[in-house]
């Protein structure tokens, strides 16, 4: 149905995420990182997303097998992580991120994290 979208803001410990279109096949979010935090080494069993770098300095982390490749994000640039891939997303300086994805919110494995949220996310 055509009209306004509810907005939703939702608290993290690296800063957090307002999200302000979510449909049965798409969802938008933007990220605020706060400057030296970092999202978990994650990846999803579904979920297909793109980020764009909106503002700030952003240290893109991909997996390769074991070793982790960081790839050069500048504001205005984007990059699509597809099922399966494992990556990081870590502020230099406070950032905010675009972010568009399928709708599965809780389709997250949490690899490692600083923040103690290892696993999977409940459903």
């Amino acid at each position: 149905m055509s009209g306004r979208s509810e907005i939703t803001h939702v608290p993290k410990p690296w800063g957090h995420e307002t999200i302000w279109a979510k449909t049965d096949v798409y969802v938008g979010k933007i990220l605020h990182i706060k400057a030296g935090e970092a999202l978990s080494v994650q990846y999803h069993n579904v979920k297909d997303e793109t980020v764009y770098l909106l503002s700030g300095e952003l240290i893109y982390r991909v997996w390769d097998g074991d070793e982790p490749r960081n790839v050069s994000l500048t504001i205005g640039q984007a990059y699509r992580v597809t099922a399966g891939t494992v990556h990081q997303m870590e502020a230099v300086t406070d950032c905010d991120v675009l972010e568009v994805s399928t709708p599965h919110l809780d389709d997250v494995v949490r690899l490692t994290d600083r923040y103690g949220r290892q696993g999977t996310s409940a459903p």
